[in-house]
Formats: C-alpha cells, structure tokens, sequence
C-alpha cells in the first residue's frame, strides 16, 4: 500500500468529529397506496420545505446529519440519500436538489412501519455525536405489515429518539389518531396532519420548521 495514502488516511481519522446537534432520518413512504403523481408531490414538496429560510437557517445552525429513507413492505426499506452535514446554506440546497431527484425504489408493496423505523435505527446508530436524535415519518396508511412500530419503542428510547409524524389523510381512517396511538415517540413528539396529498408541500414545510426549531433555545 502506499504510504502516503496511509499517512494521509490516518490524518483524516485523527480529524476531530465537527458538532452536531441534531440528527434527522426522512422516512418516506413508497408503499402501493402512493400513485406516481403522490410520489412526486411527496418528493417535490419535501424538497421545496428544506428550501425554506427558517428550515435553512435552523439545520445549519444545528451543523445537522440529514439522511432519507423510502420505505414500503417488507424488507424494502432503502436509505436513498445517505447522511449529508449541513455546515452551510449550500449543504441544504444540493440536500432538496438530491431529494429532488431521487427515483424511486418500490411500488405495488405493503405498508411496514415498523421495519421503516428500524432501518431508520441503523443509520442513526451511525452519528452517535449527534445531540438530538429524530425520526421523521410521513405516511399515507396503517401498519399492515411487519411488526408493529410499537416494537421498536425501547430500543429507540435507549438511544434518546424522538419520532415524529406526518399522516396524510385521504380516506375515513383516522390516521393521524393511529399516528398519535402507535408511532410517535419521545418528549414533546407530534403527529400533523395533511388533509390529501394536495396538503403535504404545506404540511411538511410547517413539520420541519417545528422539528428543527423547537429545541433551538436549549442548546447547551
């Protein structure tokens, strides 16, 4: 092996981990109950919200992990974007372009909640310096598939993670009331609620102010 290389490897690891007060996972649905046009609407609007100033300014001045999971059945849950530090406003905007234009992986599976979240477990695992932990899961349905999300609960508290939830309501289900009964975890976790797709861009945009903001004032 060279040994340049080397010495210019172990400089990189003697680097010292740059703060991070939070970590935030993007959990998207992709299951079949979400058409092409969804698809795009979820994407589209998830972007445009991490455009917004106050999201912007709340990530960078966090120096905040962002990775995105889609996530459907069984066994199909894929970190689509891996985990990108927002030091400057620039980090965020090539962040919305690559959500922008991430394809989709799945179509045509069910709806594994729980497993979405244990996907999102294991990239969390991986920023342990990261202050604030979050899980961010928007949704159009019901587990229906998998163990429950209630199953992940303990192991996700041990780490200190929030989860948080967007239900995006398009039938008579009370999604947002499952969201509220069997997801959301952790001090101060929310679910909101996006009246069909046509309400996520606002939706979402609002759930991030109030995810990345919230604790803002008690940083230490």
């Amino acid at each position: 092996m060279n040994p340049r290389a080397v010495a210019f490897g172990l400089s990189l690891m003697s680097l010292p981990v740059q703060a991070c007060d939070l970590a935030l996972v993007l959990a998207v649905d992709v299951s079949g109950s979400v058409d092409a046009r969804e698809y795009r609407v979820q994407m589209d609007g998830l972007a445009e919200a991490l455009r917004d100033g106050i999201v912007v300014d709340a990530l960078v001045d966090q120096q905040a992990m962002v990775s995105l999971i889609q996530w459907t059945g069984t066994s199909r849950q894929k970190r689509t974007v891996d985990w990108r530090q927002m030091v400057r406003a620039s980090d965020v905007l090539a962040l919305a372009a690559a959500i922008a234009a991430d394809e989709r992986v799945w179509r045509n599976y069910s709806t594994a909640i729980g497993e979405a979240l244990r996907s999102a477990e294991v990239a969390l695992a991986e920023v342990p310096q990261c202050r604030r932990k979050v899980i961010d899961v928007s949704g159009d349905g019901v587990s229906n598939e998998g163990p429950m999300p209630a199953t992940r609960h303990a192991a996700l508290k041990a780490m200190g993670v929030t989860v948080n939830a967007l239900a995006i309501e398009t039938d008579g289900t009370d999604l947002t009331g499952w969201f509220f009964e069997n997801l959301i975890l952790g001090e101060g976790a929310f679910v909101m609620t996006a009246h069909g797709f046509e309400d996520y861009p606002e939706t979402i945009r609002r759930k991030l102010q109030r995810e990345t903001t919230r604790q803002l004032s008690h940083l230490e």
